[in-house]
């Protein structure tokens, strides 16, 4: 396969929309949750969309299948929430490999159908690995704010298994994504490392944050600029943000990367602010044409989408991005 670092000289890379609106569509029930391995398990399981790669796995497949379709060049796992930290809420700290694994192991394989059909066009697999459910340099307790609910150490370990998983089943690059916390962050870069030179790999890493709110800073307090140079000791393939506040208002943020960083740029935003009813109204055209401001301005080297965005916000952005050029001049 050709190695995604040169690919990403030559054109912009299409990185799939979310995961969680298309499992809403199915409408799944508690007992597909649960499937055979864990149907005698004792809390609830719906919504733990994570587990799916294990008890739905079809459903899984196909959706990475529709957004290869869609013209995605890269598909996240479905791990998004996979650590031992996330899994806990639902007593399923020890299954944290497993699930891992079986997201990856889903993704390689549907990225390699598509690849055998068309070499032209390789697909990879990008390991998702998202913030956990507790923030390490903030505490939970506003009468508290010395106190800390989890230690680096804690959360090292929690990454280090999500890496393995990840990389054994398959991955082509691991994501760190939607960061609101940078020394989660740092956590997470600090265990992929030593999985990897335990492991003898050397897969790319992407690094994503989320900007929280109009000043540009992520939850923890760090401005984009210090983001940058919190994480760029890992050497990514790239540094970029998604989720959060819609494409319109990342791009300031978005140009502050690619000015003051020392590596390639990814964006993959939600369809917008939720509505009072938690939907994302931006259509794929509206979507497209925002982001058409990144491309036109040469921002960007991967685009994609986060929260309520589908195939067909990624068909969109997909057609649009295949007419640029990575230094914003079109192809």
């Amino acid at each position: 396969m050709k190695n995604i670092r040169e690919i990403l000289k030559h054109r912009i890379l299409v990185l799939d929309g979310a995961m969680g609106t298309m499992i809403q569509r199915y409408r799944l029930t508690e007992e597909d949750f649960r499937g055979a391995r864990f149907k005698d398990h004792p809390c609830p399981l719906k919504g733990n969309n994570d587990l799916l790669s294990i008890t739905k796995p079809e459903v899984i497949k196909e959706i990475h299948a529709q957004y290869f379709e869609a013209g995605a060049d890269i598909v996240e796992t479905n791990s998004f929430g996979s650590t031992a930290v996330a899994q806990d809420d639902y007593q399923l700290a020890d299954a944290v490999y497993d699930i891992n694994f079986a997201a990856a192991k889903i993704a390689r394989e549907v990225a390699d159908e598509f690849t055998a059909k068309n070499p032209d066009k390789p697909r990879f697999v990008a390991g998702s690995i998202g913030p956990t459910t507790k923030l390490s340099s903030m505490s939970p307790d506003v009468n508290d704010p010395g106190f800390r609910n989890i230690t680096f150490q804690e959360l090292v370990d929690a990454f280090k298994t999500q890496a393995e998983g990840l990389i054994d089943g398959g991955s082509d690059l691991l994501l760190v994504e939607t960061i609101t916390d940078t020394l989660n962050a740092k956590a997470a870069l600090f265990a992929i490392d030593e999985v990897q030179q335990a492991k003898g790999t050397d897969l790319p890493i992407m690094i994503s944050g989320t900007i929280t709110d109009a000043s540009g800073r992520i939850l923890s307090g760090q401005n984009t600029e210090a983001f940058i140079v919190a994480v760029e000791h890992a050497n990514p393939l790239s540094i970029g943000l998604n989720c959060a506040l819609g494409a319109e208002a990342l791009r300031p943020y978005l140009k502050i990367i690619h000015d003051k960083g020392n590596c390639l740029v990814s964006a993959h935003p939600n369809a917008g602010l939720p509505n009072e009813m938690g939907q994302y109204d931006e259509t794929p055209e509206f979507m497209a044409q925002q982001i058409k401001v990144f491309l036109d301005e040469g921002l960007v080297n991967i685009v994609g989408g986060c929260c309520g965005t589908t195939p067909e916000h990624i068909k969109a952005i997909a057609e649009l991005a295949a007419q640029y050029s990575p230094k914003g001049s079109l192809a």
